[in-house]
């Protein structure tokens, strides 16, 4: 298999094994790429990307615009705030401002779950989702589960929890999704007021106590808590979530087996992981942070080789 079998990356739900397979491969060779002293090719030489983040977000941006840049594309910058851009009408005007602009791909990120997909049927571009809304969060998950690979060998058979805020969280769903069709077993750990009513139903194990979450795992995927995202409160204070759900050293040295520490950020130090875990040998964050833009680099450059072809097919 040698191309994605979507023409945009709306979602983890909507791509098989074999495309995750081949995104994995494809970010191997752009390691190697951005491990070398220049760090540049020109495979996306004449295509114009769009990032369009609706919400803030310093890190995810800053890792597409790196991919961008080392793949050679044109790149352009457009934030707004959610308030300005809340109605479906103003985001498709807004994108068709931009796509007037001749743009061939468009990385977004909207507070809105769907908005991606919203676009997708109405613009000619590929799409690729930065995150929408508590919804999906895609290449944060090809990212965590490449870093699975390459730390453990494979993702076939592993067993990862993910602990924490799974309610608000759109990493938590596209890791499940992509965790259970590379072979993975998953578990969810974390107050029951922050567990989906929905997660049974998505195949995974679910547990309140994370001494036993953590016994039981190879992987530990912590999530921040996502207070702008809480409209009530979900549990009684910062310090007793701590104590039940935050991982200390005294925590990883109580298990039998050592075990891989990952977060996708950014972390609030001393709440769901202390600084002692996230420095230390057991802990993928800057691997995550690195394979991050790997991965966006092989997801834009396997999206717009797709594109390329599909338009040199129309028009033969």
């Amino acid at each position: 298999m040698s191309e994605l079998s979507v023409s945009h990356l709306l979602g983890i739900k909507d791509v098989t094994a074999d495309d995750i397979q081949l995104i994995f491969k494809t970010a191997d060779q752009f390691k190697e790429v951005i491990n070398r002293p220049i760090k540049k090719v020109p495979s996306l030489r004449d295509i114009t990307i769009a990032n369009l983040f609706f919400e803030n977000s310093t890190r995810t941006r800053l890792s597409f615009e790196l991919a961008e840049k080392r793949l050679s594309a044109d790149v352009v910058n457009f934030s707004a705030s959610s308030s300005s851009v809340s109605k479906g009408e103003t985001l498709i005007d807004t994108v068709n401002n931009i796509l007037s602009m001749k743009v061939d791909m468009v990385v977004m990120r909207h507070p809105n779950p769907g908005a991606a997909q919203f676009l997708s049927k109405h613009i000619d571009a590929a799409i690729v989702n930065a995150g929408d809304g508590t919804h999906e969060h895609p290449t944060q998950a090809l990212l965590d589960a490449y870093s699975i690979r390459e730390r453990l060998g494979d993702v076939n058979g592993k067993k990862v929890v993910i602990v924490g805020d799974i309610l608000h969280s759109r990493v938590a769903l596209s890791n499940i999704f992509c965790l259970q069709k590379l072979g993975a077993e998953v578990m969810v750990c974390g107050p029951s007021t922050l567990l989906p009513k929905y997660i049974h139903t998505l195949g995974v194990k679910v547990e309140t106590d994370l001494d036993k979450a953590l016994a039981w795992c190879d992987v530990a995927n912590m999530l921040r808590v996502q207070h702008e995202r809480m409209d009530i409160k979900y549990f009684p204070s910062i310090r007793e979530y701590t104590m039940q759900y935050g991982v200390n050293m005294e925590r990883l040295k109580r298990l039998e087996k050592p075990i891989t520490i990952m977060h996708p950020g950014p972390i609030n130090r001393g709440v769901e992981i202390t600084s002692e875990v996230a420095d230390s040998e057991q802990a993928l964050i800057l691997q995550q942070v690195e394979n991050g833009v790997a991965i966006r680099m092989a997801v834009l450059y396997l999206l717009a080789n797709r594109g390329v072809r599909s338009s040199e097919e129309q028009s033969s």
